[in-house]
């Protein structure tokens, strides 16, 4: 057992004793086919304490991460779908790899070495989101690699997105890293390279439950706390203004354990009635670049506990406000706002147009990283 700390809390955390004889493994399925007949392939990675990571190659998706709970029972965490073909069929975006640029550039609209690049719009009109109508979400990635061995079982997914794909420039060769090992961590690891000047900001896109997704409560009395004093306010159009904001005495304060609920019908606060609910930039504590806790994310009932290790500059916090009902579960259950939580580590939304967001310019010969850690244990 040990104690975990995040901005002053503690909280006994136990894992599980190894089982003589067993390492991590891995396996492969098919996990049928996109519309247009493309095969989809799972990758499901398990260590010898319970914990098991279900990777699709349809837009590298975390597809299941089954974590047991104080009892032994144990829950998937993230939300998805049982088929290629229902992710094919709803843009949710669960679980997927973002990119080329994850989350929202402003009128879809950045300049580079003097020239302006117009993106397809896929946000009502609005902004580019995740990349594009046809982002890294939508596409079947290739399988590069995969290693099981005593420690630790991984696979690795590959991607080429093509010069002006969505309307980026360059050729933009992107990797997706998924390892599970022995001290129940997930660790996703992005990497991009390209062959001219552009932008690239990729994230995982996963929406956790960690009372189990599709349970009857929702998400809401998940307890949260975030590592950052401040976020990035939005405007109408969901787009950061470019100010940081202290979360200082405010409905986004989770410097302190918290219910994701609870201050979340808050109409007080201008904020939230944008977003209907948290759907925000947080901007970390601690350097980027450095491997630091972000975020940790727990169910008081189970004891399930996720904490988030990041190297980026922020997280995008976004509680599941526009879930609406209309989406069957791999289990089977409608989905329902509120029902994940997505913990999106990357660089600030819009970043290309806010000077004073660190930029998110790839050139070549230069390496794009984002590399974030799942650890899951349990509460006492």
């Amino acid at each position: 057992m040990r104690i975990a700390k995040l901005a002053g809390a503690a909280i006994l955390l136990t894992l599980a004793a190894p089982i003589a004889g067993q390492a991590a493994t891995l396996s492969r399925a098919p996990f049928g086919q996109t519309p247009s007949g493309e095969a989809v392939e799972a990758f499901t990675l398990t260590n010898a304490h319970g914990v098991s990571a279900t990777v699709i190659t349809y837009g590298a998706t975390l597809q299941s991460l089954v974590a047991p709970g104080r009892d032994g029972v144990k829950a998937d965490i993230v939300l998805g779908f049982s088929d290629a073909g229902a992710y094919a069929r709803n843009a949710s975006y669960f679980g997927s790899t973002v990119g080329r640029v994850a989350n929202r550039i402003g009128k879809g609209r950045f300049t580079l070495d003097g020239k302006t690049y117009q993106l397809a719009l896929n946000d009502h009109g609005l902004a580019a989101l995740h990349g594009g109508a046809t982002g890294f979400d939508k596409v079947v990635w290739k399988v590069l690699d995969t290693k099981s061995n005593a420690s630790s079982a991984s696979v690795t997914l590959g991607y080429v997105s093509p010069d002006g794909d969505q309307g980026y420039p360059g050729a933009v060769t992107a990797t997706a890293t998924y390892a599970l090992d022995e001290q129940n961590q997930l660790t996703v690891s992005y990497g991009a390279t390209t062959d001219k000047p552009t932008i690239v900001n990729m994230s995982n896109h996963a929406l956790f439950n960690l009372a189990g997704e599709g349970s009857s409560e929702g998400a809401m009395g998940n307890i949260l706390t975030l590592a950052a004093d401040g976020y990035t306010p939005v405007d109408a159009e969901l787009i950061p203004t470019g100010e940081i904001r202290s979360v200082a005495g405010t409905a986004f304060d989770f410097r302190k354990p918290t219910a994701v609920g609870d201050r979340i019908r808050d109409a007080r606060d201008p904020q939230l009635v944008i977003g209907r609910g948290y759907d925000h930039n947080y901007v970390l504590n601690g350097k980027a670049g450095a491997l630091r806790l972000a975020a940790r994310l727990s169910d008081p009932k189970s004891g399930r506990t996720l904490e988030i290790l990041s190297d980026q500059p922020g997280i995008q916090f976004y509680a599941g406000n526009f879930i609406d009902g209309t989406l069957v579960s791999k289990s089977g259950k409608i989905y329902r706002q509120g029902d994940g939580i997505a913990l999106e580590p990357q660089h600030f939304p819009d970043a290309p147009n806010k000077p004073a967001f660190a930029p998110i310019r790839l050139n070549p010969g230069e390496t794009y990283s984002n590399r974030m850690v799942f650890k899951l244990s349990v509460a006492k």
